[in-house]
């Protein structure tokens, strides 16, 4: 674990940092140019470039030293990081460096997220696996409370460039962490041939991932039930502010917000002290559920409280969902395919995430708000329940999001092949793994 402890360390900085500059960014871009279009398109290529490259970089990711794949990945975002700080100094920012810095990140990203959560099977035992899932979640949580408030501050403090060179400095620890372990390679007899490298084997490679889960209906079913939670995800991304901007002002959202970040601080603390069920899978279903039923208490009515214990909730849950869910496919896929398949996983979740980012506002919009409005098709019978009027149309269709939640961890619970994921499918690692530290 001392291995991992010190990676992990290093990653909490890291995250943090970006968390930070992309709070500033986008402050920076949205007072500049006054458009949201301009200001939502750096969101999208947020996730877009990531979305492209992932199946290419896991197949390289699991081709390569992983701890090397993770230093390159933030020299290229900490670089990224000084030209646009060089930029801000000389007067010389416009938004096109700032989608073009993003979408750097964006591709780098995608080879250090598998990178690292493969390392974890390599580097941890078994039994610590969901302690560590866990653990890097505490750092998403901390990013999620921290980031907008120090980012406020650094910005009145320092201004941007100096919030860049606070990036810059914290993937430079990061990397310090990095240099102080030595991650193994995958066995000699599992690792592709990294002489070879053509279209044609990468293809392969690509396709080797998915025939892996495609095998196993367990992991298939596992992999298209997160779909469903990729998706619901998406659509709160979207739809959670306006609900609440429509009944409260800006600063009580806040206060919302920092509650649930709360929740997924308090959440990634429980699963790294608990480890998770014995059974992963029940903890999945359980917390899956127990996400749906916040959501439709967050939309049931529009009030300040039981939005901040939706929020709270759903957060809550979220790590320790993520965690166990991690766990299974570290156990059950070998260390030399688990960088692709790690890979097709952000595959589906990006382009998820970016499809219902694009559709969830027109069809806000053009059905569900106006079905809400008083004389509206929905007003005289849901309405009764949930209320009428402005954002009522959102909160009905998350209570929809939550309630298609519900429904999916029923079905998945109903499918046995899903349910007994975790005792059909032998584990392919030992159960200790070992740390090779310097």
């Amino acid at each position: 674990m001392q291995t991992f402890l010190r990676i992990w360390l290093g990653q909490i900085i890291s995250v943090v940092g970006s968390y930070i500059t992309d709070f500033a960014l986008g402050v920076w871009a949205y007072q500049t140019t006054g458009s949201l279009t301009l200001f939502a398109l750096i969101l999208v290529l947020t996730y877009l470039p990531n979305l492209l490259i992932s199946p290419f970089a896991g197949v390289l990711v699991d081709r390569w030293n992983r701890r090397s794949v993770m230093l390159v990945a933030d020299s290229v975002t900490g670089v990224t990081a000084i030209a646009m700080m060089i930029l801000v100094s000389t007067g010389n920012l416009e938004i096109w460096h700032i989608y073009l810095g993003v979408s750097i990140s964006s591709v780098s990203n995608a080879f250090h997220i598998p990178a690292y959560i493969s390392a974890i099977a390599q580097v941890v035992p078994k039994q610590h696996l969901g302690r560590a899932n866990g653990m890097v979640q505490i750092s998403r949580a901390m990013a999620r409370i921290l980031g907008p408030t120090i980012a406020g501050f650094l910005i009145e403090a320092v201004q941007l460039q100096g919030v860049l060179l606070f990036d810059f400095a914290t993937y430079f620890l990061a990397t310090i962490a990095l240099l102080s372990v030595r991650i193994p390679d995958p066995k000699p007899s599992e690792k592709s041939d990294r002489k070879t490298v053509n279209l044609d084997r990468i293809w392969d490679e690509i396709s080797s991932g998915w025939d892996y889960v495609a095998a196993r209906p367990g992991l298939l079913g596992l992999m298209i039930f997160f779909g469903v939670t990729y998706l619901t995800e998406g659509m709160i991304q979207v739809l959670f502010w306006p609900i609440i901007l429509n009944f409260a002002s800006s600063s009580e959202l806040g206060i919302v917000l920092s509650i649930s970040g709360c929740g997924m601080l308090f959440g990634s603390l429980f699963v790294s002290a608990w480890g998770g069920l014995k059974r992963q899978i029940h903890g999945i279903l359980f917390f899956v559920s127990l996400q749906g039923l916040c959501l439709c208490l967050g939309g049931f009515q529009p009030t300040l409280f039981l939005a901040a214990i939706g929020g709270f909730g759903y957060l809550f849950s979220q790590p320790i969902v993520v965690s166990s869910n991690q766990t299974i496919w570290q156990c059950k896929v070998p260390t030399y395919l688990q960088g692709r398949v790690f890979a097709l996983q952000g595959l589906l979740e990006k382009s998820l995430l970016v499809v219902t980012q694009l559709s969830v506002g027109p069809l806000v919009d053009r059905f569900f708000e106006p079905m809400m409005m008083p004389g509206g098709f929905l007003a005289e019978t849901i309405g009764q329940v949930i209320g009428s009027g402005p954002g009522r149309g959102s909160a009905l269709l998350l209570c929809g999001v939550g309630i298609l939640n519900l429904t999916a961890a029923f079905i998945a619970y109903r499918t046995p092949r899903l349910r007994r994921v975790e005792t059909e499918i032998p584990d392919a690692i030992a159960p200790t793994a070992n740390a090779v530290s310097s």
